[in-house]
């Protein structure tokens, strides 16, 4: 029999997870904080309270809406013997912290970061960040692809949240650059469907192959005179983003930190290098 399974929380999340546990045959018992949630799901025990469903199964997976009603639920609860795989969203701060305190109560604890929408959930393009307990990671990774492929990124129980945030940064700020884009030719009544399918996608997609360059120069230092188009005349050049920004009626306010950096980067002297120069640069304490 495979490896009963509890799931806390019945959002679309947490609907999609205990889902995708029953589906593949684990012995899936589910609670929420609010009773009736979820009434589509099928095949899966509901417990009237959470030490009941936390009883029910040695692999927990909670799936709650803060951090803070992760302890709020599970405090006072023996958690003795069991795995606790926390996919609630929070800060590496927060992980280690209720790492901390799960540890203290008797768990192996996993924190998890989820590279998912609910519909992706037990699909082949879905999945998760998992960081803490490596004892618990290998005996239940097998339980965990269930609702999508592990990804183990160390013993820090930080790391998963980390990765998690670093991976929604990149997406935001690709999205942010797409929207200008979008709100640029809108001013001018240019198809965005047309645009997008025909120049931006293509565009993106080609500019993103320059990222392992930019891992390497990270890693191993930049080539000498490597750089296809150095930060001197991408500054140089920046103003003219923002000029036409503003004269198409374009707020600006998602372009002007870059070309900030941009400036900062030519200033400290990095004005021959490539974009891997800008990374020192957003850290607090460069």
């Amino acid at each position: 029999m495979k490896t009963p399974v509890t799931v806390l929380g019945l959002g679309a999340m947490g609907s999609a997870l205990a889902r995708a546990f029953q589906a593949a045959g684990h012995p899936t018992t589910v609670w929420n904080r609010t009773p009736g949630r979820a009434p589509e799901l099928e095949g899966v025990t509901r417990a009237a309270t959470a030490l009941e469903a936390v009883n029910a199964s040695p692999l927990v997976v909670v799936c709650l809406l803060v951090d803070a009603t992760v302890r709020s639920t599970l405090n006072g609860l023996d958690l003795t013997g069991r795995a606790v795989v926390n996919l609630t969203n929070g800060t590496p701060a927060q992980a280690r912290d209720t790492a901390a305190w799960a540890t203290a109560a008797g768990a192996e604890y996993l924190d998890g970061g989820i590279m998912a929408v609910p519909a992706m959930i037990g699909g082949p393009a879905a999945f998760i960040f998992y960081s803490g307990s490596p004892v618990a990671f290998e005996r239940h990774q097998a339980d965990l692809a269930a609702m999508a492929r592990p990804a183990y990124v160390g013993s820090d129980p930080g790391l998963a949240a980390l990765h998690d945030i670093a991976l929604l940064s990149a997406m935001y700020g690709m999205f942010g650059g797409a929207q200008h884009a979008l709100a640029l030719t809108g001013s001018e009544k240019i198809s965005p469907i047309r645009f997008t399918e025909d120049f931006l996608l293509p565009w993106l997609t080609a500019m993103l192959s320059s990222l392992p360059r930019i891992a390497k120069d990270l890693e191993e230092g930049p080539e000498p005179g490597a750089a296809g188009s150095n930060l001197a005349m991408q500054a140089a050049a920046y103003d003219n983003l923002l000029d036409t920004s503003v004269g198409q009626g374009v707020d600006p306010a998602l372009l002007t930190p870059m070309g900030d950096l941009l400036r900062k980067a030519v200033a400290a002297g990095h004005g021959d290098e490539d974009l891997a120069a800008v990374v020192g640069l957003l850290r607090t304490g460069s």
